[in-house]
């Protein structure tokens, strides 16, 4: 796919996810956090432009080349996006959504066809270095994260824990399976991105269709919160907290979600109540917008006849 096609992919997924409203316990476009605020999430999603470019170029270099697909640097894609985001805010926006589109645009660089993404992403992911776990960490370091949780080994937040990936050859698709079990971000990019590619792609393109834009973006973040219990509720409040959260989710969409009156009703207080409560639902939002991207992605052949 074309670099800058793939790049404006990237951007237009990061600013239409956090303008979805009203998406429940995030920020969006009239709600703001005390620490973070709408404006700082789009100036987040145009920041990374340029990085997802040169990802999708890196893509196209080593297409045919997977025999050197170690040198692709994902690692360092990723951390160039976060110290560019960092440039312009201060506060941890979009790491989970750079970790996210950096290897969807790596892989589009790669093909024509968005079927063909998930099999490239799995085997870019596969064919990461420790070089790229160590980028990694800096990463999540700069964007003051917390990352993958305190951990015996390889904490992220350990001084030694760089050299130990290095000493170790621990690869970063390994360092991110071992928070798979229970960090559903690290689980998506070590297994194909099922969420992205089997619950929030389908759902964003079908109702983007027939209901626009907005409601596509909320209904795909209600769907995917419902099926998948989201990874910082838990780690801030526990498993069973982020499981009611779910299901809270599953009976508003049961209601017709943002595409009834009585379920846009029932996201408005939602939304009031998990903002009350301190539950943001942010891998959700993380997952939306790999989700827009990917959609965003499939129109592809439209854009080439367009603009050939």
């Amino acid at each position: 796919m074309d670099h800058d096609f793939v790049a404006k992919c990237a951007q237009i997924a990061s600013v239409l996810e956090v303008s979805g409203h009203p998406k429940p316990g995030n920020v969006h476009r009239t709600q703001d956090f005390d620490d973070m605020v709408f404006e700082d999430f789009l100036l987040s999603g145009i920041a990374i432009g340029d990085t997802m470019c040169k990802a999708a170029e890196t893509g196209s270099k080593y297409c045919d080349q997977p025999e050197h697909w170690d040198k692709i640097g994902l690692g360092q894609l990723i951390l160039d996006a976060v110290t560019e985001t960092d440039h312009w805010v201060a506060n941890n926006t979009n790491l989970g959504i750079i970790m996210l589109l950096t290897p969807i645009c790596v892989a589009a660089g790669m093909v024509n066809e968005v079927n063909e993404l998930r099999d490239k992403i799995h085997q870019i992911m596969k064919s990461t270095t420790p070089h790229d776990a160590v980028n990694l960490f800096q990463a999540i370091n700069l964007a003051d994260a917390g990352g993958m949780g305190e951990q015996d080994d390889l904490d992220v937040s350990a001084d030694d824990s760089l050299d130990k990936l290095i000493q170790e050859d621990v690869n970063m698709f390994q360092v991110l399976d071992i928070s798979s079990s229970w960090d559903c971000l690290s689980y998506e990019l070590t297994h194909q991105m099922p969420v992205t590619f089997q619950i929030g792609f389908p759902v964003f393109k079908q109702i983007r269709s027939k209901y626009g834009t907005n409601q596509a973006t909320v209904q795909t973040f209600l769907t995917i919160l419902s099926e998948v219990p989201d990874t910082l509720i838990s780690r801030k409040y526990g498993e069973e907290k982020a499981r009611e959260v779910s299901s809270h989710a599953k009976s508003i969409l049961k209601e017709g979600g943002i595409l009834s009156k009585k379920g846009q009703s029932l996201l408005e207080k939602f939304d009031i109540e998990l903002m009350e409560n301190g539950l943001n639902p942010g891998t959700t939002a993380d997952f939306t917008a790999s989700s827009i991207m990917v959609s965003y992605l499939d129109q592809y052949s439209d854009y080439r006849i367009e603009f050939n």
